[in-house]
């Protein structure tokens, strides 16, 4: 069996490694001309840490989670979450890397995988003898499946489903990595700093670096003015930090699909179902996609059945992390004194249990051929 895939993002090359490992040839598609060591932060939770390590992945970069702080916008706390306990109680550590770290530890493990760079892919089609690809600069690559792994603005899901603009979440986001220390930030330190319409992401990546996230309702303006008066270490996060090493981004997701995929081709990642960050599950869901795309389509007869099967493996899984995920957005961005004051309350008194079964269902990565019920 030969697989085209459609993108080399994480999600993209996870598939590679994993499709690889299942005795499947595969060659790769990326529209951009080089793949850089671009990019922010990622949180790769235990669930996709113990889906890469099924197929012989074991990150050595990044920085695994030891402490996971709720506080508000000046530094009180709200809730220490019991990540750490859950995650050891798993056997399996949740990891914050930099991307072109992990980037890089994926491409050493697909090998001599074929990557065709400045491939820009825009219509395919299939008969009963394969799949084709049609690339812009007029070539046209032949396989037996098709797998859109090409992101938020993916053209295998545009033909598949239609043109559908993303989903705007009402806010934008501030990124950045930079050289940090500080003595809140000890190592494996994860907070998140809530105020009113805006929220502020502290994470160690290990090596003296942090990366930080801000958000703010509306339009963005200037982050220093923006958190003006919160904790001091995020002040002196943001003024470390140069204009020219911040990416901004508008928050967007886009609601689940009825269907991913039609004949031999399907789709994973953010092609299918992007969410937006809440919960640091974005690029851990495009990882297990990969890797039960992998192990269904594995020894296969029929491939078509084979992507049905795995896209009824992944479906309500992922459209339960794009629902919690916009739900605990609109939580999280509350602009109002009462209903910030209401979430805050909120998660103060949660009960202990009720916090640790929800965090826990979405760090186990589910077994060989679990199904969920496709709720809506």
């Amino acid at each position: 069996m030969k697989a085209l895939v459609v993108g080399a993002g994480i999600g993209g090359l996870t598939a590679a490694v994993a499709l690889r490992r299942a005795g499947i040839e595969v060659e790769l598609y990326e529209r951009a001309p080089q793949l850089r060591a671009a990019g922010t932060g990622l949180s790769i939770m235990s669930n996709a840490v113990a889906a890469l390590r099924s197929c012989d992945v074991d990150l050595d970069g990044g920085q695994s989670i030891e402490t996971f702080e709720l506080l508000t916008s000046t530094g009180r706390p709200i809730r220490t979450v019991p990540l750490k306990e859950i995650t050891d109680r798993l056997g399996v550590p949740s990891v914050c890397i930099h991307r072109a770290e992990l980037q890089q530890e994926l491409l050493l493990a697909a090998g001599d995988c074929p990557i065709m760079l400045g491939a820009n892919a825009f219509r395919y089609g299939y008969d009963k003898r394969g799949v084709r690809l049609w690339l812009a600069d007029g070539r046209v690559a032949r396989g037996d499946v098709l797998i859109g792994a090409d992101g938020l603005h993916s053209a295998v899901r545009r033909q598949l489903a239609g043109p559908q603009a993303p989903r705007e979440a009402g806010y934008g986001c501030w990124l950045a990595v930079i050289p940090f220390r500080h003595d809140r930030v000890t190592p494996g330190y994860v907070g998140h700093y809530w105020g009113r319409g805006k929220r502020f992401g502290l994470i160690d990546l290990g090596g003296g670096r942090v990366y930080w996230w801000g958000t703010r309702n509306g339009g963005l303006d200037d982050p220093l003015r923006s958190y003006r008066g919160w904790a001091e270490e995020v002040q002196a996060a943001v003024a470390a930090t140069p204009p020219e090493a911040i990416t901004t981004v508008s928050a967007m997701d886009r609601p689940p699909l009825p269907s991913w995929g039609d004949g031999p081709v399907t789709l994973l990642g953010d092609a299918a179902h992007p969410m937006l960050t809440s919960l640091g599950q974005g690029a851990g869901m495009a990882i297990e996609d990969a890797v039960v795309l992998a192990r269904t389509l594995a020894g296969a007869a029929d491939p078509c059945q084979a992507l049905r099967s795995y896209e009824a493996q992944r479906r309500a899984r992922t459209r339960r992390m794009v629902r919690v995920s916009r739900l605990l957005s609109k939580v999280e961005q509350a602009s109002l004194p009462w209903t910030a004051a209401l979430r805050d309350a909120v998660f103060r008194w949660m009960p202990r249990p009720m916090l640790v079964r929800q965090n826990e269902s979405a760090l186990v990565f589910p077994s060989p051929g679990a199904h969920h019920a496709d709720t809506h």
